[in-house]
């Protein structure tokens, strides 16, 4: 397995980090948590854990501490990142799952999909995931079956050549443009099945469906129109999403390592 950072965004996640960090460690040894200027005493829940903590001085959105952990990881040699939330919508043991997919293709951008568990969604979040896969798929040229998850694994080289400029504005634009940046560029996405698990004691989700799906549409549009509509994309995008069958296969049976 190639060199792996798990990368853990967090803010506000005192109540859910701590179970959610020791998890990950016993799945991915390398752990980097950024807390995106917290107020609940969430960099206090890691004390005595073998993590790397950033920390943001105020708070900056999702999107700039995935791009602030990226680059700390890849400045240190990091050759794949796993992310995965702090809240505890992600269960950690479903890393293996991912990471065989990225065994088999390394240079595939591996996304863990919720929607197939979509009977445990909120109706509108689904509605609104829904919504953006269609257009973000679009844009991509290739089918997605969950643009929306943040559990995903991204090879180093995706990372130096896709990785847009993170959004000024708190949001979600920035996971969203990688995949169509990514796709552009003949990366294959990847959809391996996890749970979609909403914790009763996790915070209120900072996604926004409306406002947030609003933004992601805006990018989107412009990517589209900048192309002029690229009608291929379309067709290609109404295709079966990629799954990697073997690869969860071998993740299940733990032999990713």
């Amino acid at each position: 397995m190639s060199k792996l950072a798990a990368i853990i965004p967090a803010f506000n996640e005192a109540r859910t980090v701590r179970d959610v960090v020791e998890r990950t460690l016993r799945e991915v040894p390398w752990l980097i948590v950024v807390d995106d200027g917290s107020t609940d005493g969430t960099s206090r829940m890691l004390e005595g854990l073998a993590v790397t903590l950033l920390r943001n001085e105020r708070n900056s959105g999702k999107s700039a501490s995935l791009a602030r952990g990226m680059d700390h990881a890849l400045g240190e040699g990091a050759e794949a990142v796993v992310t995965l939330d702090g809240d505890g919508q992600h269960r950690p043991e479903d890393i293996p799952r991912l990471l065989a997919a990225h065994r088999n293709d390394p240079q595939a951008l591996v996304i863990g999909s919720r929607l197939r568990d979509g009977a445990n969604i909120p109706l509108g979040r689904y509605l609104a995931n829904r919504f953006a896969n269609f257009w973000i798929a679009w844009a991509a040229g290739q089918p997605i079956a969950d643009s929306q998850s943040g559990f995903r694994v991204y090879p180093a080289a995706q990372l130096r050549d896709c990785a847009p400029r993170p959004e000024p504005a708190p949001g979600f634009v920035f996971e969203s443009e990688i995949l169509i940046e990514a796709g552009r560029r003949g990366a294959r996405l990847i959809d391996v099945p996890v749970a979609a698990i909403y914790p009763e004691r996790a915070r209120r989700s900072h996604f926004r469906p409306v406002l947030d799906i609003l933004r992601i549409t805006r990018m989107v549009a412009w990517k589209l129109l900048s192309r002029g509509l690229y009608l291929p994309g379309l067709v290609r995008s109404l295709q079966r999403p990629a799954r990697d069958d073997v690869g969860e296969e071998a993740g299940e049976r733990g032999e990713v390592r």
